[in-house]
Parts: C-alpha cells; structure tokens; sequence
C-alpha cells in the first residue's frame, strides 16, 4: 500500500499540487515543499507547478467576474458578507489589492471576483497576478521545503518511505486546520 501511495505522489503528485493551488491551496504548496525536500519531486517544477496553479485560480475567477457578472452563481458570490468589503478594497488600491488578496485565507474567490468586477485592465491585472504568485509560491513552497529540514531533523538524515508520506500527511493536515481555524477565527470576528 506504502508504494502505491508513493508511486501516485511521483506520479501525479505535481498535477496535484498544480489543482490545489488554483484553489486555496496554501497546503497543498506546503506539502509540495516538503516532498520537494524529500526528493519526492524536482524543488523548480513543485514551485512552477504552486505558481502556475495560483495564477490560474485567480485569473478564473477574474474573468468569472469580468465576463459572467450576472451569472447565479457570480451574484451569489457578491451576496457574501466580504464582497462588498473586497470591492471597496480593490476600487481604492487596485494594484496593492491584487498583489496581496490571495494571502488573506478565504478571500481569494471574493477577491478575484471584485477584481473582475472593477476596472483594472486586464493586462495589468495578469502582470501583477503573476508576480503575486510566483511571490505566494516562493513563500508556501519554501515554508514545506523548510518543515522537510525540521522533520529530517527530528526523524534523521534517512526517512524511510513511508515515514515520508506519514510526515507529509501530518504537515497537510496541520497547514489545512490552522488555515480553517484562521478562517473560522476571522469570520467570527466579523460577525461579531
């Protein structure tokens, strides 16, 4: 069973990493990181594959919001209590808002969206896009890069198999529930 799930990872482990990072995919960069550091993957294809993800996510979700303004589910999306606040956002520092919406967790859909919504042209949008996520996956692969140092630290120099996977499992899980807990912290906040 360990070799199977290892072969999917070498396998299919980079197109995993690529779709998750169209969404918010914080942990998925992380655990990209860390099988990077593990050998697992190539460290320049895991970050190409981070950025390329990111900058694909928000770039849908700009021309979503660009080219299918009335659509059910686009007017469902400016229904949610952030849009407004995200609007108003990117109305007053557009360039600033396009370059750091993807680092508020939960804000990236809204985001892209009220950026599609607005009047930043689409070449500028895409320019600064594209920084952000070659910046954004900089950051969250390097962050799992890091964690693979610590845990090769705290295990030793030689991870068996599946001790990888365990690890990288762990540090998915970790990533994935302090980023719902910030989100669920700051949504509670917000209501309050």
């Amino acid at each position: 069973m360990t070799h199977t799930i290892h072969f999917l990872i070498e396998k299919y482990g980079l197109f995993a990493v690529f779709l998750g990072c169209i969404a918010e995919g914080e942990s998925v960069a992380i655990l990209g990181g860390f099988f990077a550091h593990q050998k697992l993957f190539i460290p320049w294809q895991t970050w190409a594959s981070a950025a390329g993800g990111a900058f694909l996510g928000d770039f849908l979700m700009f021309m979503a919001g660009r080219r299918f303004a009335d659509h059910p589910r686009i007017r469902k999306l400016r229904d949610t209590p952030g849009f407004e606040h995200a609007f108003t956002l990117v109305e007053k520092h557009p360039n600033l808002f396009v370059l750091l919406n993807r680092y508020v967790y939960g804000f990236r859909a809204v985001g892209g969206v009220a950026a599609g919504l607005s009047n930043i042209p689409i070449y500028r949008f895409v320019i600064l896009n594209g920084i952000s996520s070659i910046i954004w996956a900089s950051l969250f692969c390097g962050l799992g890069y890091v964690f693979g140092l610590g845990a090769e630290q705290i295990v030793g120099q030689a991870l068996l198999r599946h001790e990888k996977l365990l690890i990288g499992l762990a540090i998915g899980l970790i990533a994935a529930g302090t980023g719902w807990f910030a989100a669920h912290h700051f949504a509670k906040k917000r209501r309050a």
